[in-house]
């Protein structure tokens, strides 16, 4: 969907949006924060309405709106909660790496459930993204089995997971490039969800630990065989790291209502402040132009040519959403500092943005990788019409 399509209000992006947000998720906000509480009513509401399957193709039970509206409801989402604009993310992730697999007859039996809403899910990937540019080690390990693969490691966080749930993960072969990825439901056998960490925020996202003795992963649920990582991984990872722009997109937005709203009362002295809200919304209107005119060209040509600019836009969101949030906070003042204020929050989900994978550190890493050509995808880029 080109940019210069896209919708400007939620009733445009997609009707009832407006109304769900503000029903299920805007009174919630503090408790799925602070409590634990788990918007899952809101995503399987949203996929009711068609919000789940922008990314999935019509003949597969989505809407194939497109990456740039798949962004855009995460923004929408992320302006009232980033926990659920990150989840939302998780639900688009899922699928994004089932829509492209090889595994024809896997995409054709869970892609209509995702879609919907029927059945949620997330992704494991944040180890399988560091190994493989050499952060830290890959720490599922698989081995060719009849039929399939038998999986073990344990994974400390993956969040929008349960036993009613499904993810993928990626795991190592011995003496083998690649990776093989698998699709998994939450009570397969051998496989243990524990939850035994408490965050500061965020606590609603379904964030367990995972553990795999001797997990079975049938061929049929096979995402992507170790031979055909390299290819896949082309396929799928700049779409897969632009989507987390609608989170810092959204709190960005959430940020500069708050400062104007602060600077009713207290403009008077918040000018004296670094950042003001009208420089701030130009930053944002700057970033937004970027991430929806990269998510048309990633429609246009695939991932592989933009891998590098996705980087540096990602990297960009992280930076304006820290900026933002601090803003944010000084323009509240001690008003700001209150627990049930949303300013606290707005500063613990922008550290969020920028440590969740590909954190801020992770990003630059990669592109000094590729300034130095030290990355298996330092390449020219290809030159694209």
């Amino acid at each position: 969907m080109p940019a210069t399509a896209l919708a400007n209000t939620p009733a445009e992006i997609l009707p009832g949006l407006a109304e769900l947000i503000a029903a299920e998720l805007a009174p919630k906000v503090v408790d799925i924060d602070l409590k634990g509480v788990y918007p899952g009513d809101f995503l399987k509401q949203l996929g009711a309405l068609g919000g789940l399957g922008s990314l999935t193709p019509v003949e597969h039970g989505g809407t194939a709106l497109g990456l740039g509206h798949a962004i855009q409801l995460i923004e929408e989402a992320s302006k009232e909660c980033v926990s659920t604009g990150f989840l939302l993310w998780a639900e688009y992730a899922l699928q994004w790496y089932v829509i492209n697999s090889s595994n024809v007859a896997l995409a054709a039996e869970m892609l209509p459930k995702m879609a919907r809403g029927e059945v949620l899910g997330g992704t494991a990937q944040s180890n399988s993204m560091k190994s493989c540019v050499g952060i830290e080690e890959a720490r599922l390990k698989a081995q060719r089995v009849d039929g399939g693969y038998r999986i073990n490691g344990v994974l400390p966080w993956v969040s929008n997971i349960g036993l009613d749930h499904y993810f993928h993960m990626g795991a190592t072969l011995p003496d083998t490039p690649g990776l093989v990825i698998g699709l998994v439901h939450g009570s397969t056998p051998g496989l243990t969800l524990t939850q035994n960490a408490h965050f500061i925020g965020m606590e609603g996202t379904n964030t367990f630990a995972c553990q795999f003795r001797d997990v079975f992963l049938t061929d049929s649920r096979v995402v992507c065989h170790a031979d055909e990582f390299s290819a896949f991984r082309d396929r799928t990872k700049s779409a897969f790291i632009l989507l987390q722009m609608g989170m810092g997109l959204g709190l960005v937005d959430a940020c500069v209502a708050m400062m104007r709203r602060a600077d009713k009362q207290f403009g008077h002295v918040n000018r004296f402040l670094d950042v003001q809200a009208d420089a701030l919304e130009a930053e944002l209107d700057a970033a937004r132009a970027a991430t929806y005119a990269l998510a048309a060209k990633i429609e246009r040509d695939g991932s592989a040519p933009h891998v590098k600019e996705t980087l540096q836009v990602r990297l960009a969101g992280s930076e304006l959403s820290l900026k933002a949030a601090n803003a944010a906070m000084m323009h509240m003042g001690a008003k700001g500092y209150l627990s049930n204020n949303a300013a606290q929050r707005r500063l613990r989900e922008a550290y969020f943005i920028a440590i969740v994978t590909p954190a801020i550190k992770h990003l630059r890493k990669e592109l000094h990788e590729f300034d130095t050509a030290a990355c298996v995808l330092a390449q020219p880029e290809l030159e694209v019409v």
